[in-house]
């Protein structure tokens, strides 16, 4: 089998974790038969994921890409032509913008990637949920859209409280008190803008799947979970594997109906047979590893899809397998460090 190298961002696996590590674990796991090296693309010199040797074969310091889109392009070509790179999982929500954008270019460049269009990556927005909520026949928490401080007064009144607060793509907040609400709608205002989203408090058990769509309506793989424990910043510390036909149903009809493709994380509540759609993540979530040490190697199969290999996705796993995950120390040497910090590179 030919070596596919492959670019791997989101490796700052730390209290608040990119995906990053457990797409580079998953590539290095031996239940497939591609050959990958795998490149670490990393945004500061601290992230862990550098110094993990074991998965990463190369590492580089990437330009922020918030910045000039030029910059961001050329470091990605500078490692094409002095290391190789094949392929990318852009694992971060800041960078899909960019890779969908520049897919056509970096693909003219020899640099492949497999990600959901402009316009299904705009499915994700919060405002959008209840349009895919009816198109594939899941409920959504009674949700107000807020362009304003009257709007939200009046969508306290109407939902009642607690309530949640969020952005249209990132943060959100439960508020007991109107007082509460309002310092929040504040809070994102200040840090996103708007639309605000004002959205009802469900209560059910809070459960999730980690998918990708192949592009034409069927999935390379699903695997979903309960959440059991989460950490301050709402990150999953464990889980166990569910299935909850329902749930699942509900993400096959998402990938049917909108032609998904690529990662995605499907993040809902289940009351009985009641399934609330909560959010859509077009990446990998954190705990995507889960779905490999399953036998669902989501990343592999990705690559296989993306290079027209042959594609077996195993959609079956076995429920009441737990998850959890756990802080682990690397030993290595300060050359290491000294080589991201001045050359950018190790």
């Amino acid at each position: 089998m030919e070596e596919i190298i492959v670019g791997v961002s989101g490796i700052n696996a730390v209290d608040n974790p990119g995906p990053g590590v457990g797409v580079a674990r998953s590539l290095k796991e031996k239940n497939h038969d591609l050959n990958i090296k795998v490149v670490g693309l990393a945004y500061d010199a601290m992230e862990p994921g550098i110094y993990l040797d074991w998965l990463m074969d190369k590492s580089y310091i990437m330009p922020y890409p918030s910045g000039k889109h030029e910059m961001f392009i050329d470091r990605l070509l500078y490692i094409k032509q002095n290391y190789g790179l094949d392929f990318v999982f852009p694992n971060l929500d800041a960078e899909l913008p960019l890779y969908i954008k520049y897919a056509d270019e970096l693909n003219a460049n020899g640099i492949k990637t497999f990600l959901p269009d402009n316009k299904q990556f705009r499915l994700r927005g919060k405002d959008k949920l209840p349009e895919v909520a009816k198109a594939i026949d899941t409920k959504i928490p009674k949700t107000k859209i807020i362009t304003s401080y009257e709007d939200l007064i009046k969508a306290i009144e109407e939902i009642g409280l607690p309530i949640m607060v969020k952005g249209a793509f990132y943060k959100a907040y439960r508020a007991y008190t109107t007082q509460e609400a309002v310092a929040n709608y504040h809070h994102i205002i200040a840090e996103w803008g708007y639309p605000v989203i004002a959205q009802q408090v469900v209560t059910g058990e809070e459960m999730n799947v980690v998918g990708v769509g192949d592009g034409e309506g069927g999935l390379l793989g699903a695997v979903g979970i309960k959440k059991i424990w989460i950490t301050s910043l709402g990150k999953i510390w464990t889980g166990v594997t569910i299935k909850n036909d329902n749930m699942l149903d509900a993400v096959a009809k998402f990938v049917k109906e909108y032609k998904w493709k690529g990662p995605f994380e499907f993040e809902c509540i289940v009351d009985g047979n009641d399934i609330y759609l909560i959010e859509i993540n077009p990446r990998f979530p954190a705990w995507s590893y889960f779905a490999t040490g399953l036998g669902i190697n989501m990343p592999a199969n990705i690559l296989k899809k993306a290079f027209d290999l042959p594609v077996n996705p195993a959609n079956d796993y076995e429920a009441g397998k737990l998850f959890i995950r756990y802080t682990y120390e690397i030993i290595t040497d300060m050359a290491v460090f000294q080589n991201i910090v001045t050359r950018g590179e190790n």
